[in-house]
């Protein structure tokens, strides 16, 4: 069974895809954690984020790995573990650039589609159920509030040491929410067949519920 999470920045995609994953004994796979693996790399390696054929020639040089983990995903790059380095603010606030990249997209889903081959897994992202996995048995796509979301990005932050005044993080929210609909290539929408779930009043086990309830009834 595939199950497609989408929606936008700090919705609580990731959260909810782990947790399902984890109930359900799936593979889990946080698509936006390889977008953010190259744009790190192009960050450390003084490519500029729109410089299409530099960040090509690095993913073609470098070796981006993806391990499974009893609390959802370690990514590795040329073997060293970068799951909180590829959190940072910068790679957050570039990420968006990259991804609109159509040879990095290109390049990124086909790795996603090769996870997704013969395995139960869920999979979160901007555009997997409309791109990646057109065909998934679930498609959720997760929605809440800029202020809410800003937030939750908050306080992620602050328990990472990261200082950002709240009214920074809403504008740049509504920013990638902008970037992330509007791009050229698979844009951020929901699916025609995508249930749709806002999360701005819910807690995260009413959402995992809720989610669960949907795959359930797709047995």
């Amino acid at each position: 069974m595939q199950i497609a999470i989408d929606g936008p920045a700090s919705a609580g995609k990731s959260t909810i895809a782990k947790l399902i994953a984890k109930n359900l004994k799936f593979v889990y796979c946080d698509t936006g954690a390889m977008y953010r693996t190259v744009t790190l790399l192009a960050k450390n390696n003084n490519v500029g984020y729109g410089n299409v054929s530099g960040i090509l020639n690095l993913m073609n040089s470098h070796e981006i790995k993806f391990l499974n983990t009893e609390n959802g995903q370690d990514v590795l790059l040329d073997g060293e573990n970068v799951s909180d380095e590829i959190r940072s603010e910068e790679i957050t606030n570039n990420v968006s650039q990259v991804s609109a990249i159509k040879e990095v997209r290109e390049k990124l889903v086909e790795m996603q589609r090769n996870l997704a081959n013969d395995t139960d897994i869920v999979m979160d992202g901007r555009d997997i159920g409309t791109t990646v996995l057109p065909k998934a048995e679930v498609k959720i796509f997760l929605i809440a509030s800029v202020k809410v979301r800003a937030e939750r990005r908050y306080k992620e932050n602050v328990e990472r040491g990261i200082d950002t005044p709240l009214k920074t993080l809403e504008d740049e929210i509504a920013a990638r929410d902008y970037k992330d609909s509007h791009r050229e290539i698979s844009p951020l929408r929901k699916a025609d067949d995508a249930v749709e779930l806002d999360s701005s009043d819910m807690s995260i086990q009413e959402v995992v519920d809720k989610v669960t309830e949907i795959v359930n009834s797709h047995k």
